[in-house]
Formats: C-alpha cells, sequence, structure tokens
C-alpha cells in the first residue's frame, strides 16, 4: 500500500509538472488579461525627487508607439522603417538582440508601430499597421508564417490604419479585419490557417485590442468596431451581441482606441472627441446587451483605463492637446473628481498606485489610486527620445518599469527595497 501512495504522488507530480509546462504564460498588451491592472507586488509607492533609479536607457529603435513584451529572457518591442513595421528583440539588459520586419505598416496618417508583440512560450505573434499578421521564433527572429489578413478577408481600414495587438487563446489567434465579409477571424496559431470566420456587421475595425471573457457559460472576444462594441462566440465565430455607439461624429468615422473594461457581465467602453463613455451590461443568455449608463466625462482618447476597486480611472478629451484626469463609480458612472495635472495621457495600475503618463511634455507620475481626490505621490520627466508624442502605454514587468518614447526605450527600478 504505501509503494502504491508512493507511486500516486510521483504520478501527480509529474502530471502537475506536464501541465503546467503546457500552459505557457502570456505577455501581452496592457497585462494582467488586457486590464492593465499589474499583477505585481513589493514596488515602491514614492520616487526620489529626479525619479526611479534608470536601469538602462536604448536610444536604437526606430520610432513607433507600442509597449514592450517579455519571454525567453527577452524583450520584443516594434518600429518601423522603409514602409515595414519591425520586430525587435533585445536582451533583458536593454542589448538589441536582432530585428526581423513582420509586414507593411501604415503608410499614412501617423504610420509609426503601435501593435504591441503578443508572447507564448518561444513564438511571438505580431500585426503590422496594415494588418499583415506574422509568427516568429522568440530565440532566433526566425518567420514561422505570415498571413495579410486584412487584405485577403477583405478588410478595412480607419484613417489610422490597424492598432490591434493579437490574443491567443489556447489553439487559436483572433484578428478583426472589419469590412463586408467578417469582422473577426480566428487562425491556428501554429500554422496561420484560418479555422473560423464569424460574419460582418459591415463596419470598419477600431484601433482597439479586443479582451477575453467567460460569462453566461460562454467564453466570447469583446471588441470595440468604429460603429459598435459586440461579442464573439469563440467556439465558433457567431456574433452573439452588438450596441452601437453613443454620440457618434456626425459626417466622420468615430475614433476608437481603448480596450473596453469587463467585470460581473458589464463592458465598459470610451472613445475621445465628445463621444464619452458608457457601460453595457450583456443578457443572461449572452446573447444580447443594452447600455445601463452613460457619461460625458471621461472620454478617452487613446490613453487606456484601469478599474480599480470599483472604480474607473482615466485621462478625457478636451482637445487633441489637452486633457484631464478623472475618476468615475463603476457601477453609475458618477464622476468622483476631474483634475488638471499635465495633459492627457496613459494609465495602468499597481498595488492600489497609478502609474500616469502625460503624452505632451512626458512626465510620469506616481498617484494614490483613491475616489475621493487625484492625490500625486511622485513626478519625474522623461527626457530621452526622439520629437513626437509620449503615447506609448507604461509596463511593469519583474519590479522595472519601462516607458517608451518614439525610438528610445527606458527601464526604471521601481522595486521597494
Amino acid at each position: 500500500m504505501k509503494n502504491q501512495i508512493k507511486l500516486f504522488i510521483i504520478s501527480l507530480i509529474l502530471f502537475s509538472s506536464g501541465y503546467h509546462a503546457l500552459a505557457q504564460k502570456i505577455s501581452e498588451w496592457r497585462p494582467e488579461n488586457r486590464t492593465g491592472v499589474s499583477a505585481e507586488t513589493g514596488l515602491l509607492k514614492s520616487w526620489p525627487a529626479e525619479g526611479p533609479k534608470l536601469l538602462w536607457e536604448n536610444l536604437e529603435l526606430t520610432k513607433g508607439n507600442s509597449s514592450p513584451s517579455f519571454g525567453n529572457n527577452k524583450l520584443y518591442i516594434t518600429g518601423t522603417e522603409d514602409g515595414n513595421d519591425i520586430l525587435y528583440a533585445l536582451d533583458m539588459n536593454g542589448k538589441m538582440l536582432w530585428q526581423k520586419a513582420m509586414g507593411r505598416a501604415w503608410n499614412q496618417s501617423f504610420p509609426e508601430s503601435r501593435a504591441t508583440p503578443t508572447v507564448e512560450g518561444n513564438r511571438v505573434y505580431t500585426c503590422s499597421g496594415i494588418g499583415d499578421l506574422a509568427c516568429f521564433n522568440g530565440n532566433t527572429g526566425e518567420k514561422i508564417w505570415a498571413y495579410q489578413a486584412s487584405e485577403e478577408n477583405k478588410g478595412t481600414y480607419g484613417n489610422w490604419g490597424i492598432a490591434e495587438s493579437l490574443i491567443v487563446d489556447g489553439e487559436k489567434l483572433y484578428f478583426s479585419p472589419g469590412g463586408p465579409e467578417t469582422n473577426t477571424i480566428a487562425l491556428n496559431k501554429s500554422t496561420g490557417e484560418i479555422i473560423w470566420k464569424s460574419e460582418s456587421i459591415d463596419d470598419k475595425p477600431g484601433y482597439v485590442s479586443p479582451i477575453l471573457v467567460q460569462y453566461a457559460g460562454k467564453k466570447m472576444l469583446i471588441n470595440v468596431s468604429l460603429d459598435h462594441v459586440y461579442g464573439v462566440d469563440v467556439s465558433n465565430g457567431d456574433i452573439l451581441w452588438k450596441v452601437g455607439h453613443v454620440n457618434p461624429r456626425e459626417g466622420r468615422d468615430n475614433i476608437l482606441c481603448v480596450t473596453p473594461l469587463f467585470k460581473d457581465g458589464k463592458v465598459y467602453v470610451t472613445a475621445g472627441y465628445n463621444i464619452g463613455s458608457y457601460q453595457v451590461k450583456i443578457a443572461g443568455d449572452a446573447n444580447s446587451a443594452e447600455i445601463v449608463w452613460t457619461d460625458d466625462i471621461l472620454d478617452v482618447h487613446h490613453g487606456g483605463v484601469v478599474l480599480v476597486d470599483g472604480y474607473i480611472y482615466g485621462s478625457n478629451w478636451l482637445n487633441n492637446a489637452n486633457g484631464n484626469w478623472c475618476c468615475l463609480e463603476w457601477e453609475t458612472g458618477k464622476k468622483m473628481w476631474e483634475e488638471p495635472w499635465n495633459c492627457k495621457g496613459s494609465v495602468i495600475a499597481a498595488e492600489g498606485m497609478l502609474y500616469i503618463y502625460d503624452e505632451k511634455r512626458g512626465n510620469v507620475g506616481l498617484a494614490k489610486a483613491t475616489p475621493e481626490k487625484f492625490d500625486l505621490v511622485s513626478s519625474f520627466k522623461i527626457e530621452q527620445g526622439d520629437n513626437g508624442p509620449f503615447w506609448a502605454h507604461p509596463v511593469i514587468h519583474n519590479g522595472i518599469l519601462y516607458i517608451r518614447h518614439t525610438n528610445a526605450l527606458m527601464a526604471y527600478d521601481i522595486k521597494e527595497k
């Protein structure tokens, strides 16, 4: 009997080890699970006046607005050169290891790269500004497969091309070309072959990276196009529900750039240019949805939002050059505060703190995530990088804060000592 118990324990350990080896960690856009709220702990709650310690900087990148992702003891980020979007691999000290063309870049207004690579195991998945998808070996940079997804599926574009960071789900990879043929497709992540195509809702894709959620017994992809927020059943590609945006821009395309938030069957959507924000409640059977509240304060341009302890934080659009920082109550949309601080920008969160990045002058702030007031604790200014807005979203990884500005990437030590 003792030997049988021992064999059972050994088998259980081997099975568990094999399971965890198969369940590979994914590094992607706005972790964790695209919420922008990091699971990192043990971080500084204030910074020195000159900012946290700069560990390294890399000024060799070409211009881009993507954030870094991580895997294989490497860092991956994108740029644009000679009409192509470029995937860069750096070591963890910021040294350039290799660079590979990943697809055709957007060639009109704001052509810089913007989609963040998605890393799973030793594979890196990329999307170019024209909707060319590719899969690379994360160690060598070898291109494993490529697929001109927008072109092959009669995809359409808004004025600024494609900005979708790809999402991996088991053996599938999702992308949203929009247009008259389909809104969303699922590909085999190993080969790039099509698994299913959703129906079309005859809409252009937004500049949005979608989220994957479980609700009402279904796994669904929630995405935002230029005219709708919608849910797709990822088992077969069926469009489960769709809701039109409030306050559309008359005679012009809406500009939707913000990954939605999801909690308990409710979805939060926001856009700049006075489109405003709203919350949608998905029905109990997941086959319909309706707007439950709207808001005209927090119309986020493209800096993202975070949900912390029942409150939404982000910055609004007053005009293209200005915006304030805001807090709304999740359940009602009630404004808790609105305060100016330099300019609108991007936001992430960790351990009850907000990390905010002003897009006009490059100020980085650390603030308490509280509905009582805008409570700034520390700030410093980014001086590196060529001319251009400070649009890349910050990332925290292993106690290091990564900040990008155009061609420059910086790593700051924010671990508590």
